[in-house]
């Protein structure tokens, strides 16, 4: 499509946009009286309109039944993390059965590490990327350090090349081949939060499975953004949290997917509570764990019902949606604000420099861009005129146009916005 620089034109896209009515069913905040442009939803999604009757549903419940709610409220609560599976694992790609959720991310990532990292011999390495998302970068450092290894030692970091802002696949694969029999876990984020670069998930997995090592996935920032094919890639477990595409709220309750072939077993090392243990006989209070068919074996403590009922809110909409119309109005919304961003950078004496990869394949909904010749003052132009977007140092902003909520106007107002920032400055 030949795009053009124009609110008419951008408006035209809306008027032809299916998803277009969805924008309705979220509560923007506003600036000057004006709903903001939301650039964050890979930071914190913005709230579902149904977001706040799903949870009164279980206030009333609460009030009503009191502790008989967790059988007897509609959707009953000693069960209710089950509604999720089937939705999630259509966006995930993934059999219900793999798919639970619990806990919060990084929780959960401590916890598969439980079954999934068993360093043992000479086979004791983990291998991820480079400056990853410091959460994971503390969770794998302590993980190697309870286990008596020196992280400067076990964690083994795959690099960039210098000069450029990505990962190739081919020194990942490199990488892995060269730790061989000393790797025992490759973990790596999907998406790099940096970049908005996604990684090649299948590839990576089939090798380090042929390395003989465990191969797991954060998902932060690739869960409800990118298609994926966990089941089919044969990944070992993943973890995601909910609050950013997922629109679930802040902190939220985390999804998991364990592989199905490690269900069913009793001597697997994993940390065990009431909740995973074989939901028709729990009650009887026996005193040997009975897992769980599913990755639900994993719960350790009964669901946190008010918080999952966001994320179950938000879930419905996915399902209705799918992933694959998400993708298709994801892809032509960045390549729009991609488009916007050349034709602004004709017209100002600045440099934008887009680090995320141009390939689609091989990015989701984000764009990072070096304002090369801007500093901090022109973030806090856009903040003060409704512009919601994210700062990383040394002069990064993160924009990432959800495409549930943001609407193809949104980015040529935005790039207005910018233009206009950069000229004012320029003036001064």
């Amino acid at each position: 499509m030949q795009f053009e620089n124009s609110r008419e034109f951008a408006r035209q896209l809306d008027k032809e946009d299916k998803l277009s009515k969805y924008r309705n069913e979220f509560i923007f905040p506003k600036v000057n009286g004006k709903d903001v442009i939301y650039f964050v939803g890979n930071s914190l999604g913005l709230q579902p309109k149904t977001a706040q009757r799903y949870v009164d549903e279980i206030m009333k419940d609460w009030a009503e039944l009191a502790v008989e709610g967790h059988f007897y409220a509609e959707k009953s609560w000693w069960d209710y993390h089950e509604r999720f599976s089937q939705k999630l694992a259509r966006v995930v790609g993934a059999n219900p059965a793999e798919v639970t959720v619990m806990n919060t991310l990084t929780v959960n990532l401590h916890l598969l590490m439980v079954s999934f990292y068993r360093p043992s011999g000479k086979r004791y390495k983990i291998i991820c990327e480079e400056k990853a998302f410091p959460s994971d970068q503390y969770m794998i450092s302590s993980q190697v350090r309870f286990h008596g290894y020196d992280p400067k030692d076990a964690i083994v970091e795959i690099k960039k090349r210098d000069g450029e802002n990505n990962f190739r696949t081919e020194d990942v694969l490199a990488k892995i081949e060269e730790v061989g029999e000393e790797c025992a876990l490759v973990l790596i984020g999907g998406v790099n939060y940096y970049t908005g670069q996604v990684f090649d998930m299948a590839t990576i997995t089939k090798a380090g499975h042929d390395a003989g090592a465990f191969v797991g996935w954060d998902l932060a920032h690739a869960a409800g953004n990118i298609e994926l094919k966990l089941s089919e890639w044969n990944v070992d477990f993943a973890a995601w949290c909910s609050y950013k595409y997922m629109n679930s709220g802040p902190g939220n309750a985390s999804g998991c997917f364990i592989n199905k072939k490690y269900h069913n077993k009793k001597d697997i090392p994993r940390f065990e509570g009431w909740w995973g243990h074989n939901k028709e006989r729990r009650f009887l209070m026996e005193p040997e764990f009975q897992p769980e068919p599913t990755a639900d074996a994993w719960q350790i403590s009964n669901a946190p019902i008010l918080a999952m009922a966001p994320y179950l809110a938000s879930l419905e909409m996915f399902d209705e949606v799918g992933m694959p119309a998400l993708i298709e109005k994801r892809n032509k919304i960045v390549a729009y604000l991609e488009y916007v961003l050349h034709e602004i950078d004709k017209d100002v004496d600045s440099s934008f420099e887009i680090i995320t990869p141009a390939d689609q394949d091989k990015r989701g909904t984000q764009l990072s861009v070096f304002l090369h010749g801007e500093g901090k003052e022109l973030f806090r132009y856009l903040m003060d005129q409704g512009v919601i977007t994210d700062w990383r140092e040394p002069n990064v902003i993160r924009l990432a146009p959800a495409p549930f909520y943001c609407s193809f106007e949104d980015m040529y107002e935005f790039g207005q916005i910018l233009k206009e920032g950069i000229l004012n400055k320029q003036k001064v």
